[in-house]
């Protein structure tokens, strides 16, 4: 994607997820000026800001939310408080992209679509999983230009490592971190509506259990949910049991059925010995190809650009943004909790 040439403005308020570097790579490729930082923590601050020294460290949130210049405020603080400080960015006149999950809760929800609609700023939600991941951004274009046919259902498979990196005591408390379905499969229900063409959809049945790790009780290291929406039906699955002899943190995957054909990705690795990410499998009615998807543009961050300037839904429709975050949040309060078997147990 090219870069825009006209200037945006953007700052940064809380550091708590690695997933803030994303977030602001994808400003910093569409060509936006990163201004300043927000956060509490000395250590975030200091490894944010040697990574992006323009970024001057504030004090006060204040110095960010009255400074008129600034357009946008990118955020991924501690999920408990992600809704209440969206609407504050929200209520300054500012539009804001948050990490994955948005919020935590239907209230928090229900308090963030009010702000929205009253301020008419941008909610944005940067699904990772789609919006930074170059082999679905090619099963996006392949999939709009009717490879497979009509779209019926969605897998996603979204495993992750525990251990691959420090874990902070919050990460471990259901009521600051949401609980596996809430965060993670937040992606999922994303890729979900987007390519089944969803604009209403419902959880017909969700599971949480925390089979292996009984010293964080709050912690859910497995959930699965089963979709139906007006475009197609979904299947997710969430975990924490990637094993460190995979070499990435996740075996992350998607398969996309159609009509005419299916797309399987393996996102993050293809444990058939092909090197690299970002690999595509395409089978339709002429045989099977392997795409390498490498070099393919990722548009978000050129989009919600022009979205902020121009006011406009090119990204992502807030629609969309408040249904997938709807979806996850109902799919983790309904979610009957399965109960793990003694190890060595009878199966």
């Amino acid at each position: 994607m090219t870069k825009s040439t006209r200037p945006l403005r953007f700052a940064t308020i809380g550091l708590n997820h690695s997933h803030i570097y994303g977030q602001t790579k994808a400003m910093l490729d569409a060509g936006a000026e990163l201004v300043a930082v927000h956060a509490a923590e000395d250590d975030l601050a200091q490894t944010y800001t040697k990574a992006y020294p323009q970024a001057r460290r504030v004090a006060d949130k204040r110095a960010i939310l009255d400074d008129a210049s600034i357009q946008l405020v990118v955020s991924a603080i501690i999920p408990d408080v992600r809704a209440a400080t969206a609407i504050e960015i929200m209520r300054h006149g500012k539009d804001v992209m948050v990490d994955k999950p948005g919020v935590i809760s239907l209230d928090h929800l229900a308090e963030v679509k009010q702000a929205q609609a009253e301020t008419g700023r941008i909610f944005s939600v940067c699904y990772s999983e789609r919006f930074e991941n170059r082999a679905t951004e090619k099963a996006s274009q392949l999939v709009a230009a009717g490879a497979i046919g009509r779209v019926v259902q969605t897998v996603g498979l979204g495993p992750h490592a525990l251990n691959n990196n420090p874990r902070p005591d919050w990460f471990f408390e259901r009521a600051r971190s949401g609980g596996v379905l809430c965060d993670i499969a937040a992606h999922q229900c994303d890729q979900f509506l987007h390519f089944t063409g969803s604009t209403s959809a419902e959880v017909v049945a969700s599971h949480i259990a925390n089979y292996a790790n009984p010293n964080t009780p709050e912690l859910e290291d497995f959930g699965e949910v089963l979709l139906r929406g007006n475009g197609g039906s979904g299947y997710i699955r969430v975990d924490w049991f990637t094993p460190k002899g995979l070499g990435v943190w996740g075996d992350g995957r998607l398969t996309i059925l159609g009509t005419d054909g299916y797309i399987e990705l393996r996102k993050y690795i293809d444990i058939a010995g092909r090197p690299g990410a970002d690999h595509l499998f395409l089978v339709d009615q002429r045989g099977m190809t392997h795409i390498d998807c490498s070099s393919v543009a990722l548009p978000y961050g050129p989009r919600l650009m022009a979205d902020v300037l121009d006011r406009t839904e090119t990204a992502m429709t807030q629609a969309h943004c408040f249904l997938a975050t709807e979806l996850a949040l109902k799919a983790e309060a309904m979610a009957v909790r399965l109960e793990a078997k003694p190890l060595g147990g009878k199966p």
